[in-house]
Order: C-alpha cells, then sequence, then structure tokens
C-alpha cells in the first residue's frame, strides 16, 4: 500500500522516514520542496500537489502547522479535495480547532472519502522513534475515547442508576495506589489526584458501595454549584 504525506516539518519528516522504514511505499509534498530531498534518498517519491499524491495514494496524511494550512491543503487549487473519492481515506494529524476539523471532515466525506481526525501527542523524539500517542477520531468513533465502558455507563449515569459492577471505594482505593507509586518514583500526576480527590468526595457522600460511575454525582454537584 502506498501512503502519501503531505506536510514535511519536524514531526511530518520524521513520521515519513518511521513509515519508510518500515517498509512502506510513501509519496509525500511540501510547500518548500527542498524539504522532500531527504525523504527522497531514502526511497519516496515526490508529488506535484495535494491532490496528486491523494489520486496516487490509498490513504495519505497531513500535518500541517495551523488550521489556515490545513484547510489550505484541502480546499485550495490543487488540494485534497479535487482527487479524494470512495476508497480513498484522508488522515490529519494536525492540531487544528474543532471547527476547522469538522469543516474538512464534512469535505472529505462529502465526496466519498474517509476522514480521520488524529493529532498527536509528542513532540520531535517520540516522532522519530515511533512513540507518538495518537488520539484519533472517525466516522464511526472507534477509538479509545469511544470505547464499550463509556457505551455501557453512559446510559445508566444518565438515569442516576449506579447498581454496583465495581464499587467506587475500590476505585478510590486503586486511585491512591497508583498515586502513591507515582510519589515513590517523582512522577507528577496530576489528573490522576483530580479523580481521586472526585472519587474521595463521592465516597464523603456515602457513594462507596455503589458503582464506580457514580462519581458522576460529584460532577452533576459541581455544575449546579458553579
Amino acid at each position: 500500500m502506498e501512503v502519501g504525506f503531505l506536510g514535511l516539518g519536524i514531526m511530518g519528516k520524521a513520521i515519513s522516514m518511521n513509515l519508510l522504514r518500515n517498509g512502506f511505499k510513501v509519496t509525500v509534498w511540501n510547500r518548500t520542496l527542498s524539504k522532500c530531498d531527504e525523504l527522497v534518498a531514502h526511497g519516496a517519491t515526490v508529488g506535484g500537489s495535494p491532490a496528486e499524491v491523494i489520486k496516487k495514494c490509498t490513504i495519505t496524511i497531513g500535518m500541517l502547522a495551523d488550521p489556515a494550512a490545513a484547510l489550505s491543503v484541502v480546499f485550495d487549487k490543487g488540494g485534497v479535495l479535487e482527487q479524494i473519492c470512495p476508497g480513498k481515506g484522508y488522515i490529519d494529524m494536525s492540531t487544528v480547532d474543532h471547527e476547522t476539523s469538522i469543516k474538512i471532515s464534512q469535505a472529505i466525506t462529502s465526496k466519498g472519502g474517509h476522514f480521520l481526525e488524529a493529532p498527536v501527542s509528542g513532540s520531535k523524539q517520540p516522532a522519530e522513534t515511533g512513540q507518538l500517542v495518537i488520539l484519533s477520531a472517525g466516522e464511526k468513533d472507534l477509538g479509545g475515547i469511544a470505547n464499550p465502558m463509556f457505551k455501557g455507563k453512559g446510559p445508566t449515569m444518565l438515569q442516576s442508576n449506579y447498581a454496583p459492577a465495581f464499587p467506587l471505594k475500590h476505585q478510590q482505593k486503586d486511585m491512591r495506589l497508583a498515586l502513591a507509586l507515582g510519589d515513590e518514583n517523582a512522577v507528577s500526576m496530576p489528573i490522576a489526584a483530580a479523580a481521586n480527590e472526585a472519587f474521595k468526595k463521592a465516597r464523603s457522600l456515602g457513594l462507596g458501595d455503589n458503582d464506580f460511575s457514580a462519581v458522576f454525582e460529584v460532577v452533576k454537584d459541581l455544575k449546579r454549584s458553579s
């Protein structure tokens, strides 16, 4: 399978190089063509425009600097939309605002193409070593955020039904152990600490024997008081 890549900044260049090292055929494009040279030396080919890359490749990835660049690559003359069609996919790894992502998604899918938004967590070194965390979502939203637990717990939480599958007091205990491990290894865990406080608050409300999803009552209480 041939993969296209649009945008060869620090991140895009590193990701493209990893694709080449792992045996993918890669066609690249960048506004400044000289940035393609190193990748060409490692076996990549160069597309004359984003549209040309889309035409040649089944899947094309974009890693652009900002929302304006992400939109330009898709909508301008010679852009992605000119060649996207059924059977082809576009993955936008740029970090952009919600409105930009929705606009690109609607344009791609209206032409029959498939779209994934896939911003990354990490910088140059994780990109070079293939260790970026990809936060992906698409038409069926099958990523970690759309896991079966959310689908199962969501409806019961909205009904304030907290029949215990895993007691909240045990979840808070697990959070406490995780934080202690972090302290032992000098690792800061602010999100886990905030979650632990929410579970402690839920226990103080007498919800310890309910399902751990009963922590939602704390969230509702905060919303009412704000």
